[in-house]
């Protein structure tokens, strides 16, 4: 039994019939509602104490909806204490307003627009985009960054120079090609993030980056390290990314697996990444 205090820093759930995401044709294995009633099964005998739902994609006109969705579920599980939610940050100025609106959910702390959906990889680069990033300041919300692929980890870098007001959270260490065991360029982009001082790390969703039916412990355990050892452990935090992460292991496994990486590490460090500081940087 673990004794280390857990928040799951990524939570999705979703049920379709309320709210419409349209990804989901693709994935026929999670095509369906995931709850808090399944988590909570999947979960058992592990001490989560506090969970932050990430937006799940949905339909961009929707994403009221799935604010309003995840309030409802924490009538069903009420460890959902924060809600990082979807924006049109690419408005620029004109987002103001969807970010007011966000903001007076008391539950709303950061914004996930993603950017490694998007097929031109300067698209974060796009004026309104930073300006819309840059707005974020403002209503003390901090940005979640989710890309694959060395260009688009390259032109993060020059928006997150371009908004040092912002926090910014890397979302799955930066996706880094763990299948074919490519450490570079990816370490040093990694380490350039680092370097700015508003930048935090979730260890979060490594296995999907993997081979899915044949990764093991020591395929992941290298990009670990790499993120502790750039990062420090006063900067990351640790994601279950359920149920995406069941495309590649059961969630149980995935602990399983992040606590045997950081065996030699002392409590304190395993409880900052596991406790203290989402509770922190999420303000729970």
């Amino acid at each position: 039994m673990m004794d280390i205090p857990i928040v799951d820093t990524h939570v999705h759930l979703w049920d379709p019939q309320a709210v419409r995401y349209p990804w989901l044709a693709d994935v026929p294995k999670l095509n369906r509602a995931h709850l808090p009633e399944e988590y909570q099964k999947v979960t058992k005998g592990l001490p989560i104490k506090k969970m932050v739902f990430v937006q799940c994609e949905a339909d961009f006109a929707m994403f009221r909806e799935e604010v309003a969705w995840v309030n409802k579920q924490t009538e069903i599980d009420p460890r959902i204490e924060a809600i990082v939610a979807w924006a049109p940050l690419e408005k620029g100025e004109a987002a103001r307003d969807d970010l007011a609106e966000l903001k007076s959910n008391d539950l709303v702390r950061g914004i996930r627009r993603i950017i490694q959906f998007e097929e031109d990889p300067a698209f974060c680069l796009q004026a309104d985009f930073i300006r819309g990033v840059q707005l974020l300041a403002e209503f003390d919300l901090h940005f979640e960054i989710c890309i694959k692929g060395n260009e688009q980890f390259k032109n993060t870098l020059k928006l997150v120079r371009q908004c040092p007001d912002v926090r910014f959270l890397l979302n799955h260490i930066g996706k880094p090609f763990i299948k074919e065991r490519r450490m570079e360029p990816w370490a040093g982009y990694l380490r350039a993030l680092a370097a700015m001082p508003n930048t935090w790390c979730k260890i979060s969703g490594l296995v999907n980056e993997a081979d899915w039916e044949h990764w093991t412990t020591r395929d992941v355990q290298p990009y670990i390290e790499k993120v502790i050892e750039t990062f420090g452990f006063d900067r990351i935090l640790f994601g279950g990314d359920w149920p995406v992460c069941t495309l590649a292991t059961d969630y149980q496994r995935w602990v399983t697996t992040l606590l045997r990486v950081l065996s030699t590490c002392l409590d304190e460090e395993r409880r900052k990444l596991f406790y203290d500081n989402a509770v922190s940087f999420y303000r729970l």
